[in-house]
């Protein structure tokens, strides 16, 4: 496995002699006789112009051991991947592109970088599942290297507003966006009106993340266009600071889940965007947009949760309208046979279905309760294509026919353990060993979004009496239109998130 570094992790504006402790851990991790840790010869060369010379030998002497890159690809010679992330014009830019196009040209097989630019960069390139940094590497790295010592899954917590601390670093951004005063002001009210907060703490016990919401059904007017009177789930504070185990993302799930519980279509926060914005760049990816334009200069994000348009790809209503999705006759339908170990990692919330952050006390796990996951399995079928939905059946214990996703991408016929791992990326919930074992025969990687667990989970025998089997699901199965359509009757999938007009576009997914 060979990891590329970017230089950028080894700088911390706080003191830059010294690597935090993540960092180091991550580092030590990482000394495997099968792990080789390389650099960029345009990283290095950058760090050799700095005028600060006492910086300059310290990260210098930090990165002699990593050898650099032979001869890396040079991105000039991909006219495609020029023509997705746009011509680069300042140092900087070039030296990033560089480093993105070792990923996206396999010269390695995955990139840690703290750079903001380069992570926007890598979305649009579709590689961002092998773009880390440094709390994301850490926690991929230690699930699939489990001899080291595996830190036990962040737990989030409901606590009131008042037992918070107004003086955490995780707040000093909105201080600065709305003042201080007009934010602790609003911080009091909400204080004295008992609202509570999801949150992460770190082990220091300051926020990690954290996540307030309300419900509202009311006209935004001080906003250009003005949005008119509705019953909307508004996120007032959204922050993730630790990304390592994707708390951003199960917080849009969590925020979907409240909005559905209380019969509400639309989601909406407000932020000051800034360049290579992350939570831009999180909550674009699942469907948020730019709305409208607050009088003091926020942008308003808004996501509908129900998809009234009928020219769009069933890829599109996955991820514009998630959580709805597309089960018209365009797509396929399929069984995917589920032993209970893996079952029980890619969906940790099952059975305690649709948890939300008014269903709980206490705390809350977070792995596995995430929207982007991966399989991996050794069917043979060769139909399945981006679009297409999945009905995972938890075999050998419960026998039942479980949740429901739809399919992102698809790897056939992979039997490198090395390509598994980089195209399965961050979605991981497999180790290193497991994914060896598997690729000794052909495999097939399938990355999709889960959508729901039905209500009814469904039994073998309902699956036999009612003709949607024949037999005990081995390999992945495909069902016809009208034997789905019983899963979902019975099953208790909500028509109203799912989408199946006869003019659906299948289009390029």
């Amino acid at each position: 496995m060979r990891v590329l570094i970017d230089t950028n992790i080894f700088i911390r504006r706080e003191d830059y002699s010294i690597i935090p402790e993540t960092l180091q851990d991550l580092m030590r991790i990482l000394q495997r006789p099968d792990v080789q840790i390389l650099t960029h010869k345009l990283s290095i060369e950058d760090i050799k112009k700095d005028k600060n010379r006492e910086r300059k030998e310290i990260i210098l002497s930090k990165l002699k051991t990593y050898p650099a890159i032979d001869r890396p690809p040079d991105p000039k010679s991909d006219k495609q991947f020029l023509d997705i992330i746009g011509q680069s014009t300042t140092p900087q830019d070039i030296i990033d592109d560089n480093l993105l196009f070792c990923v996206y040209h396999d010269a390695v097989d995955f990139l840690i970088t703290e750079d903001k630019g380069i992570h926007k960069k890598a979305e649009k390139l579709e590689i961002s599942e092998r773009i880390f940094n440094i709390n994301e590497a850490h926690t991929y790295f230690l699930r699939l290297f489990p001899e080291f010592k595996v830190a036990s899954p962040p737990s989030l917590e409901e606590v009131p507003v008042h037992n918070l601390d107004i003086s955490d670093p995780i707040l000093e951004p909105l201080k600065k966006d709305y003042g201080c005063e007009a934010f602790e002001g609003w911080w009091k009210k909400i204080s004295r009106e008992g609202r509570k907060a999801l949150v992460y703490f770190k082990d220091d016990r300051r926020l990690g993340a954290i996540l307030i919401h309300k419900i509202e059904n009311e006209s935004i007017d001080d906003t250009s266009p003005p949005l008119p009177k509705k019953r909307r789930l508004k996120i007032c504070t959204l922050i993730v600071s630790h990304t390592g185990y994707k708390i951003g993302e199960l917080f849009i799930k969590i925020a979907i889940d409240l909005a559905i519980k209380n019969d509400v279509e639309e989601i909406y926060l407000t932020h000051f965007t800034k360049p290579d914005d992350e939570l831009v760049i999180l909550i674009e990816d699942f469907g948020f947009y730019t709305s409208s334009k607050k009088n003091n200069g926020e942008d308003i994000f808004s996501k509908n949760l129900t998809c009234g348009e009928d020219t769009k790809s069933p890829l599109e209503i996955c991820t514009k309208f998630y959580p709805c999705f597309y089960d018209g006759i365009r797509v396929r339908k399929f069984i995917v046979p589920i032993k209970p170990q893996y079952h029980d990692r890619l969906f940790t919330d099952y059975p305690r279905r649709q948890t939300s952050l008014g269903e709980f006390w206490g705390e809350f796990i977070i792995e596995g309760n995430t929207i982007k996951k991966a399989y991996l399995c050794r069917a043979s079928t060769k139909k399945m294509s981006p679009g297409d939905l999945l009905l995972f059946y938890k075999s050998r214990d419960e026998k039942k026919l479980t949740s429901i996703g739809v399919v992102e991408r698809i790897y056939n016929n992979v039997r490198d353990t090395q390509k598994a791992i980089r195209y399965v990326g961050k979605r991981t919930v497999y180790s290193e060993e497991e994914v060896k074992d598997m690729t000794q025969k052909p495999t097939k990687v399938i990355l999709f979004r889960w959508h729901f667990h039905l209500k009814k989970p469904l039994s073998l025998n309902y699956l036999l009496r009612n003709n949607i089997l024949k037999g005990f699901p081995q390999s992945i199965v495909e069902l016809s239109h009208d034997r789905y359509q019983k899963i979902k009757e019975e099953g208790g999938i909500d028509g109203r998130f799912t989408v199946n007009q006869t003019k659906i576009r299948r289009g390029d997914n």
